[in-house]
This record gives C-alpha cells, sequence and structure tokens, in this order.
C-alpha cells in the first residue's frame, strides 16, 4: 500500500507545473521582485504556458499577452505604436517598454510601477524625450514631456494628485492614435471630448459656444481647447508664459486667429485685434496693466457667443452689465455706438473720423510751414551774420510771475510728452528702460495725471495773475493777431528769399510769439477736456455714448502729436536755435533778454520801454 502511495504521488509531483523555485535552478529571476509584481499569483508558467515539465526542452514560445489581455492587445495593434511595430520598426514601443520586464510588472496603482500618473512622463520620455529618437521618425513636437512636467498638469501630478491629467489621459493608453486620426483622441474633433472627462462642465459650455458649435460643424478652423491652453505647455492663467495670461490672450491667443489675414479673408472678422491694440484698453495692457479689459472681459471665455444671441455678454442688453464689471454706473449708451474702431479704415463715428481727418490735413500744413519758415531764417541768417553786436548787455523781458507759470509749464509739458508716448508705444525701447521700476505702468499713469492738473493749475494761474495785475494785463492787447501779422510773415519769407524789401520788426511780440502763444491756449484747452472726458471714464460713459471718448481719445492723441512737434520745431528754434540767440535764450531763467537783439528786432518797443523805465526805475514791468 505504501508503495502504492508513494507511487501515485510521484505521477501527481511529475504532472504538476514547475513552480518559479525550480525555474531559478536555471534561469536567474530574482523571485523577492517576482513575488511582488501583479503576475507572481500566476506563476512562471502562466506567461510561458508551453512549459509543461522540467526539464524543457527547447526554447519556450514567444508570451502572447493576448491570452490573458485580449482588448489591450487588440487596442495595441491598431495603436501608432503597434502599427509601427507591424511595418517593421525596430525600436517602437512594445509592452515591455511601457510596463518594464514581465517579472517586474507592477499595478499602475503601485508608485513604483513605470505606469503609474506620477512615473508615466518618465516612461513616455524613454523614447520622446530622446533627441536621437524624434530625429530618425521624424516626430515633429520639441521636448514635449519636458513641457508637460511644467505646466499645471504635470506640477499636480508630481504633488501625487491622481486626478490630474498624465499622458495617458489625452492620448490614451493602449489605443494611442495619432491626432490624423479621426478616432484619436487628440484629432481635432475631439480635443474637447478629451479635456472634458476632467473638465465636463467647462465642455458643455464650449459645446455651446459660437466656437464649439463650428467645431461641431466640422469647420477646422474653429479653436479648441488646446488652441488657446497649448497642447503639452499648459499653464495657469495667471501665469506670465500662459497662452491665456490676460496680457497675452488677446494678442498671442484670439490674435492668432481674429489677426491672420487668411482666416479674416474668409470670415470677415475685421481688424478688431489691431482696433484693440491701439484702444485705451490695449494700450494698458500692452503697457504692464494686466487689469485691462482683454478680449476674455468683454467676451467671455468658454461661453463665447455672438452678439446677436441674448445670452452674449455683448448683446447690446447685456452691454451696460459687462462693461459695468470695471466701469461701475456705466449707462445703457454704451450700447449706442461702435466698438473695435480702428480710425485707419474702420467703421468710425462721422465726429472721429471728421477730427482724424482735420488732423491728418492740420499738422503736416502747421509743422511744414514751421520747417519752411525756421530752415529760410536759420539759412538766411547764417550768411548775414549775427545783427547785433555782441554785447551782454540786457533788457527785462519776463518778471517772477511769468517766469514761474513758463517754468511750470515747461516742466510738466516735458512730462507729459514722456509719460503719454509711453503709453502710445510702450514696447519702445526707451519705455523698456523704466518698466522695471514701473512694470505695470501704474506711476506712469499717475505722473500723467498730475503733471496735466499742474499745467492747468498753471493756465489758469497766469490767467488770475492776468485779470488781478492791471500792469501785465497789457500783453493779453500785444498778443491779439492782426493784419499786420500776415503781411509780417509775407515780407519775413520775401526777406529770407532774398527777394529784396527790408527785414520787418516788430512790436512788443511778433507774429512768431503771437502765434505761438495761441496755439498754446488752443492746445491746452483741447488736452484738458478730452483728458478729462478720458480719465472720468466712467462718469464719461454714465453720460456720453462711447464715441465721444473714441473722438476724445483722437483729439488727443493727435493734438498732443501737433504740440509736441510744434514746441520742438517752432519754440526750440525761437529759444535755442536761432542764430541771433544761440546758443539760448535765457529770459525763461533770468528774466532778461540780450538788448541789443530786442532792439535790431522790436526798436519801437524797445525805445517805449526804455522811457518808461526811465520815469520808474524801480518797475520791472516787461513781459513775454
Amino acid at each position: 500500500m505504501r508503495l502504492l502511495l508513494a507511487g501515485l504521488l510521484s505521477i501527481a509531483l511529475a504532472a504538476a507545473p514547475p513552480s518559479p523555485k525550480d525555474c531559478t535552478s536555471c534561469h536567474e529571476v530574482d523571485l523577492v521582485v517576482f513575488e511582488a509584481s501583479i503576475h507572481a499569483g500566476m506563476g512562471c508558467t502562466g506567461c510561458h504556458s508551453s512549459i509543461t515539465k522540467l526539464p524543457h526542452t527547447g526554447k519556450p514560445a514567444a508570451v502572447v499577452c493576448a491570452t490573458c489581455h485580449e482588448d489591450q492587445v487588440k487596442a495595441y495593434s491598431k495603436s501608432v505604436h503597434g502599427v509601427a511595430l507591424h511595418n517593421g520598426v525596430a525600436d517602437a514601443a512594445t509592452c515591455r517598454s511601457c510596463h518594464g520586464s514581465e517579472h517586474k510588472i507592477l499595478s499602475s496603482s503601485d508608485l513604483a510601477s513605470r505606469t503609474n500618473k506620477k512615473n508615466l512622463a518618465d516612461t513616455c520620455a524613454t523614447c520622446h524625450s530622446d533627441p536621437k529618437f524624434l530625429a530618425k521618425h521624424q516626430i515633429p513636437f520639441a521636448k514635449p514631456v519636458e513641457a508637460y512636467r511644467l505646466t499645471v498638469h504635470g506640477r499636480e501630478v508630481a504633488k501625487g494628485n491622481n486626478k490630474a491629467a498624465s499622458c495617458s489621459d489625452c492620448h490614451g493608453s493602449h489605443g494611442i492614435l495619432p491626432s490624423s486620426d479621426p478616432k484619436g483622441k487628440v484629432n481635432r474633433m475631439n480635443v474637447a471630448a478629451t479635456c472634458g472627462a476632467c473638465h465636463s462642465s467647462i465642455l458643455a459650455v464650449y459645446a455651446d459656444s459660437v466656437h464649439g458649435l463650428a467645431m461641431k460643424r466640422g469647420l477646422n478652423d474653429a479653436p479648441t481647447c488646446t488652441d488657446c491652453h497649448g497642447e503639452h505647455s499648459i499653464l495657469a492663467p495667471s501665469e506670465a508664459g500662459s497662452l491665456v495670461n490676460p496680457g497675452r490672450v488677446s494678442t498671442v491667443t484670439c490674435g492668432r486667429c481674429h489677426g491672420d489675414e487668411r482666416l479674416n479673408s474668409r470670415f470677415n472678422f475685421g481688424d478688431k485685434v489691431s482696433a484693440y491694440q491701439d484702444s485705451f484698453h490695449g494700450l494698458a495692457n500692452r503697457g504692464g496693466q494686466k487689469t485691462a479689459a482683454n478680449c476674455a472681459s468683454c467676451h467671455g471665455v468658454h461661453n463665447i457667443l455672438p452678439s446677436s444671441d441674448s445670452r452674449s455678454t455683448i448683446n447690446p442688453a447685456n452691454l451696460s452689465r459687462t462693461c459695468g464689471q470695471c466701469h461701475p454706473g456705466v449707462g445703457d449708451k454704451i450700447a449706442k455706438g461702435r466698438v473695435h474702431v480702428r480710425s485707419a479704415g474702420g467703421i468710425e463715428h462721422s465726429t472721429v473720423k471728421w477730427i482724424r481727418l482735420t488732423y491728418y490735413a492740420l499738422i503736416p500744413m502747421t509743422i511744414g510751414f514751421m520747417l519752411f519758415h525756421n530752415g529760410l531764417d536759420w539759412l538766411a541768417k547764417l550768411r548775414r551774420g549775427p545783427h547785433h553786436g555782441g554785447t551782454h548787455e540786457a533788457f527785462p523781458r519776463m518778471n517772477k510771475t511769468f517766469r514761474l507759470t513758463h517754468a511750470m509749464v515747461m516742466v510738466t509739458f516735458i512730462t507729459l510728452v514722456v509719460s503719454g508716448f509711453a503709453l502710445k508705444f510702450p514696447e519702445a525701447g526707451w519705455v523698456q528702460l523704466f518698466h522695471a521700476m514701473d512694470p505695470t505702468s501704474k506711476l506712469r499713469g499717475l505722473t500723467h495725471r498730475i503733471a496735466a492738473v499742474l499745467m492747468i493749475f498753471a493756465t489758469v494761474m497766469h490767467f488770475i495773475h492776468l485779470a488781478l495785475s492791471r500792469r501785465d494785463r497789457i500783453i493779453l492787447i500785444e498778443l491779439l493777431p492782426s493784419p499786420q501779422d500776415a503781411k509780417d510773415i509775407f515780407n519775413m519769407l520775401r526777406f529770407n528769399l532774398g527777394l529784396g524789401g527790408e527785414r520787418p520788426t516788430f512790436g512788443m511780440f511778433g507774429y512768431a510769439e503771437k502765434m505761438e502763444y495761441w496755439a498754446f491756449m488752443w492746445g491746452t484747452v483741447v488736452m484738458a477736456v478730452t483728458g478729462i472726458l478720458l480719465w472720468a471714464q466712467n462718469l464719461s460713459l454714465r453720460y456720453f455714448p462711447i464715441w465721444v471718448l473714441d473722438a476724445a481719445t483722437a483729439a488727443h492723441w493727435y493734438e498732443a502729436i501737433l504740440a509736441t512737434l510744434s514746441i520742438l520745431v517752432w519754440h526750440w528754434y525761437l529759444v535755442i536755435f536761432d542764430p541771433d540767440v544761440y546758443p539760448m535764450d535765457l529770459a525763461w531763467l533770468t528774466g532778461k533778454a540780450p538788448a541789443d537783439h530786442i532792439r535790431s528786432t522790436r526798436p519801437a518797443y524797445y525805445l517805449k520801454t526804455l522811457e518808461q523805465k526811465q520815469k520808474s526805475p524801480e518797475s520791472d514791468s516787461d513781459h513775454h
């Protein structure tokens, strides 16, 4: 009986499959590692099913993963990796490439697994971060894994957030298909659904938007998630490099399509990107003010709808509420004007158009005349030589009150020019020098407004002084234009051209000073009125239609150009570059001008002043 039992036991043992311990007598397999793997319970013959007894003869048949993982293998065979392997690409990814050796495969939930979310980027990087591999297979994406690691998704996964997206969430796991495949998860038509697997509420909003509906109709040019947020380099909106950062969304992201000439010709977007760039909001944004309105501020983010839709944030009925987010109390008149109007060729209000056209004619005519007049005068004086003897005798010209107001105007005007043009040309090199100290341009804006108030104050103080001082009030009479000024201009040009005649002489003020004085007063009024309208924008939008602010913007800008050029060409010539006063007429600083210059150009005024001074020698009553 004992012999019978022993025989049966030996037969049973011979029929039992070899154990992992039996296999290690010939094969170097770390049983500790294997026992920790997900396949440990299957033993060796679970995968090497052709081995039924030991010792085995011949080479074992290849492991067939499909025996247990039929669906996964079927998906893999149709994937970009499986097709490549089938076509003879030897280094195409296989099961082992991603999961590791058969003896070390761990569950994806295991933190040590190659397919665990935290490690998946490293697993994919084995091939997709290898420059030689990318070049060999002509894969166009540069450093996709490195970019992913820096994204909001990559950083969250690195922190252990299993809900954050990893490579397989977007591309799939076994059935990875190229973006050109209509069934691929990253195909343009499927990207929204892929992202929507995590962002379901956003998907529902996007699907009903003008972009989502266009995508449903099969319009390949319609933007999807990756067009706005990026593919591998998705960053949070608060990050400077993000495509949806407030400082970039209008130009880099929305502007990529809405500023594209090809798409514009197809869909008739209009010149909206350029118009925004030149607008108050666009200039502020370009200058570093990230709180300034951008495309998303008005049109929405995922819920972008046409203005004709009653739900749209830019529907006329909703516009006051939309604008009211930044401009509390804005009235319904905001809906009566056009938005995104660019002065050059845009559909603009007739008032804005005529302001622009007027300045288009006025600026070149005025500055052209100044250059012609001063150029002739300069050449004539160089040929003739100084008209005076070069004595150092001084003549009273500006009293302390006039010098004070002039100094205030001089300092504030220069400040306004620098701070104003810095707003208009924020990318200019000289403006960038200030950005390190003032990255948001708040200081620039504050400086501009303070300078404007001080210039208005100086101008008002000037007129109050004239109203209170009967002695100094005479300058208003002397500065009034007269027909003689026109004759003097003609005779001066004739004289400087060498056509004969005598050089004109003047009274207290010549035509050049009269033109400058009244032009300055006119310009100050224009700049003050338009500047206040733009400064008090919330109040302006409450009582006026938007075209009023468009008109104020146009007038403010063009008047600034005219005023700046006039000072450079006209005033600086009179005070600095005129050969008769060069290197500078210091009357603005000392209150006195060269006596021989006054005697030569204003002989009657010179004699009259001397007579008055003899009658009251203590008086410092001469003015400019």
